[in-house]
Formats: structure tokens, sequence, C-alpha cells
């Protein structure tokens, strides 16, 4: 596998952003792309530093991009930068020019932990057009019925705004409204730690996921919201992106270790 570094502009954010890249050395391209997002307090290099993800993919037929989401958790900002359209146009756009990416639906899956959980979730329910799956480790999947933490509601207000049910922030109402229109949706999956602050959270997305009749995978394991646990499941999600991409699984579960 080649790693690879890139700086690029954002038109949307008017400023220099980077990625880190890894690029199948063998093989026949276009190759599918898998769009991996970090949380809140990290950046773009933090999945290569505390994970073996070049080594689960190693030969696999797959770009991984890994770019900076910030700390926006993918999302066009009510008081900010529109770090959804940075993802769409930017970041997408970018890897697509510069790699031997399958550019169309079949080949494009995304994941991420905790807000990046929430931002590819969010982003594949916003443009199911572009993605063919999605997962979400211990992801920030937030009611937005229910008011915001106490200890980060100014920051919250600024990046979803003080009224975000129903809107283009809302898990649960971007699910519904795609049920409803019978969209075709990205086939899904979500998984937490059964010591995570954050498993209610994903127990109540799942369960309206299954209330609107929303196919998708669900799985807890035990853990907590550190590395020790998205080290121990990312392969489980490459399995999962790997079948949605038409990937061979033997040969993916063999390169994987298992």
């Amino acid at each position: 596998m080649a790693f690879i570094h890139a700086s690029f502009f954002s038109r949307v954010l008017a400023k220099a952003a980077g990625m880190n890249v890894i690029v199948p050395e063998t093989g026949k391209g276009p190759f599918p792309v898998f769009y991996l997002l970090h949380g809140l307090s990290d950046d773009y290099t933090i999945w290569h530093r505390r994970t073996r993800i070049e080594w689960f993919v190693r030969n696999m037929p797959l770009i991984v991009v890994m770019p900076d989401g910030y700390r926006g958790f993918y999302t066009d900002n009510h008081h900010g930068a529109a770090y959804g359209r940075y993802m769409i146009e930017d970041v997408i756009g970018f890897a697509e020019r510069t790699f031997p990416a399958l550019c169309k639906r079949s080949g494009r899956c995304i994941g991420g932990l905790s807000m990046g959980g929430y931002g590819s979730l969010r982003l594949a329910l916003a443009h199911p057009e572009l993605f063919v799956s999605a997962h979400s480790h211990s992801g920030a999947s937030w009611n937005f019925s229910k008011p915001h933490p106490k200890e980060r509601r100014e920051m919250f207000n600024d990046i979803f705004g003080p009224k975000p049910k129903g809107s283009a922030h809302d898990l649960y109402a971007l699910a519904t409204k795609h049920k409803r229109a019978r969209t075709k949706l990205p086939h899904l999956r979500i998984d937490c730690g059964h010591n995570d602050f954050l498993i209610e959270n994903n127990r109540a997305f799942h369960a309206h996921l299954e209330k609107i009749g929303v196919p998708h995978e669900y799985a807890e394991f035990p853990g907590e919201h550190n590395w020790d646990y998205w080290e121990e499941h990312i392969g489980e999600a490459l399995l999962f992106h790997a079948k949605a991409l038409g990937i061979h699984q033997g040969e993916a579960v063999k390169r994987l270790g298992g």
C-alpha cells in the first residue's frame, strides 16, 4: 500500500486542508473509496496513529481517505463553516480528481467514530445517492428532541442551531424523511461499547430505525469510548463495507487476518 499525505485548498472553507490516504499499489483500478472520519478531539492523522488501519487494508482493492473534519461535526454549522459541503465538494472532489477512485455510488462508503460516527450517518442519510454503505462506531447519535448537554450547549448551538430538531442536522428526521419517500438508503451499521457514555444515544437511534423500518446492522460489545474499542472493531466495519462494495468476502477476511 502507498501511504500519502495530501494538502489541498478547500474552496468551501477558504483555507488549506489536509488528508491522509491509503492507496493500493497493486491491482487494476479504479478502486472503491472508504472515507474514514475522526472524532471531536482528534484530526486526520489519528486513525493511522492509533490503529492498524493500513495493515487491515493491505492489498485490499480499496482506497482509504482520512480527511480533517476539524470540530464541525461534518455538517453545515449554524454559526460557522459549511463542513458538510466541504466533505462533499472538496474532500470527495479532491480525492476523486487525484486518486484512481471509482467515482460512483457503488464505489463509495463512509464511516467514523464518535463525532465521525454521527458525521458518517448524517452525510450518508443526507446524500443517499452518493454512498453505498455507512458505519458508526460509538456515534454521537443525539435525539434533538432533547436538550444539548449543558457542558457543551453553547458549542452545540453554534454548530446545530438552537432548534435542530427536524433540520438537516437531525439523524432521526433524515431517516424518517427518506423512509417515507422510499429512498434507496445506504447499508447502515452501528456499534457501541457497553460502557460507552454514548451507549443510550446509540440504543435510541437503533430503536428509531427499527420503529420506522429502516434496515441496518446494530451491535454492542464490551468496551468504552476509547481506541482499544475502535481498533478492535474497525475490521468488522471493513468487512461490512467490503460486502456492500462487492469486494470478495473470502479475500477480505484473509487479508484482515481472519
